[in-house]
Formats: C-alpha cells, structure tokens, sequence
C-alpha cells in the first residue's frame, strides 16, 4: 500500500503518542493534515543546513514567496529542527547513532500518523572520504560497521540484535543519473563506514586518546578501502537499517569534505 510501517503493538493501546522531541503528538495535532501530502524527507546533522535546503527547495521548486521564513515546525523544542517546502520535509538530526535514531523513530511514526504514502528518505551530510577526490559525493549502496560488515548492532534489553544496513540500490542509481546533470561535484557509489566516534572510532590521531600508530591507522583504512569503503561517517548503519524495516526507500548521499 505503500503506507509508512511501525512495529509496535504497544502502539496500538496508547490513548495518545507524543511525539516528544519534535514537540508534536497525536491529540495535540492533526498530522495527516499537515503532513499527509508529504512524498520527500531529508534529513541531516545541522538545523542552519536544514533550513538553508529547505529555503533552496522552496525556490526550486517554485512555491510562493521567497523562502526566507520558512518556520520550524520543532519550535518548540531545542532538539531538532524540521522545515517543509511543498512536499518535501527537511529534518536536522544531529551528529550520531544516538541522536539520528531517536529522530527516526519519532519521524517513522509521525510519518505513519499521518498516513503518508511512497516516501523516500534520503540523508544528506558530510563524511570523510577514503581514496577519492575532496569535493567528491559518495553515494552510499551498503551501510557497513567498522568491521565492514553490513549490519547494525542494537542492544535492546539484554539482547544484541543485528539487522540488515542494505539500502535501496534502484534510488542509488537513480541519484546517480541525476547527478551527471551537475558537472561541479564527481559523484560515485560506493559503501559507507559508519563509527560510533568521530576521533578513535575514525582513526584520527589528533583526539584527547589515541592508542595507536599512524601505521596502523593507516593499515586499517588501505583494508577499508579494498573492502569497498569510500566514505566515513556516523550515522548510515542505523539510518539503514530502520529505512528498511519501516518500509522506507532511503539512501544517503555524503559531501566529502577531506
């Protein structure tokens, strides 16, 4: 039906589901209403950038006046930060695991709330680059942890579960096409390494630790590379895998900065 899954009986016997952190409920407001129509999410870390691609996708796509006000939906919180321009959602979700995934829950299930239909989810962010020019955009195909496996460790309980990081290969390659349009960013597929850290996990040497040479650093990023990995970030495993589960058509597309 192309309808937004959730997995959560427990949903079901709820009077009301508040959705906390993006300071929107279901008594409190008429989701389908206000988001029914919605057929695009993308989400990134920083709330200035998600507004200036919203203010973007205003003139882009045509809608009336400029953009430039273009109001927090999340005023109300200090969390994140959600705009929209005509059918496109534009959500921050901050840096890491952690924060993107609370974000997500509460996004899947304002989504499903609102009885949206056929969305596609794509993250837009920054990563490190692994062999390829800077200024580089890496599409991501498989989500791989730092063991370059494709798959995402959630702890729940007392119980590590592990679900599937694949992502949609089709939009992928859809992205990719589209990409051949602007000749000012090289544009390529590739895996995403996703970290749980920004210094250690990501092999920097410059952190207040580090327990290793730049040796083996550099061991361990010739191996990444030969695995597949072109890009480093910290957020695509969980991204991925909860696309998947909920029925999402998602892909992340990564700006290289290094």
């Amino acid at each position: 039906s192309g309808l937004v899954l959730v997995k959560n009986p427990h949903l079901d016997l709820m009077e009301e589901d508040i959705l906390y952190h993006l300071d929107l409920g279901t008594k409190t407001h008429n989701l389908p209403a206000m988001f029914g129509d919605i057929k695009f999410v993308c989400v990134g870390g920083s709330p200035n950038r998600m507004r200036a691609f919203a203010q973007f996708m205003h003139r882009e796509l045509g809608l009336a006046g400029d953009g430039e006000d273009v109001a927090d939906i999340c005023a109300g919180s200090d969390r994140y930060a959600m705009y929209r321009a005509g059918p496109v959602l534009s959500i921050s979700h901050g840096m890491g695991i952690p924060s993107i995934s609370i974000m997500l829950h509460e996004l899947i299930k304002l989504l499903h709330h609102a009885k949206c239909r056929d969305v596609t989810i794509i993250r837009i962010g920054t990563s490190g680059g692994l062999g390829i020019k800077a200024g580089s955009v890496v599409i991501t195909d498989t989500a791989v942890d730092s063991s370059f496996q494709p798959r995402f460790e959630q702890v729940v309980l007392d119980d590590v579960v592990v679900r599937s990081t694949e992502l949609d290969k089709d939009l992928a390659e859809e992205l990719l096409a589209c990409s051949r349009e602007i000749p000012d960013f090289p544009t390529l597929i590739g895996h995403t390494m996703c970290t749980y850290d920004f210094y250690e996990g990501q092999g920097r040497l410059d952190g207040a630790l580090c327990s290793f040479s730049s040796e083996k650093k550099l061991e361990y990023l010739r191996r990444a590379y030969d695995a597949g990995v072109r890009n480093i970030e910290m957020e695509s495993t969980a991204f991925a895998a909860l696309c998947g589960l909920c029925g999402l058509k998602g892909e992340s597309s990564c700006f290289h900065l290094l």
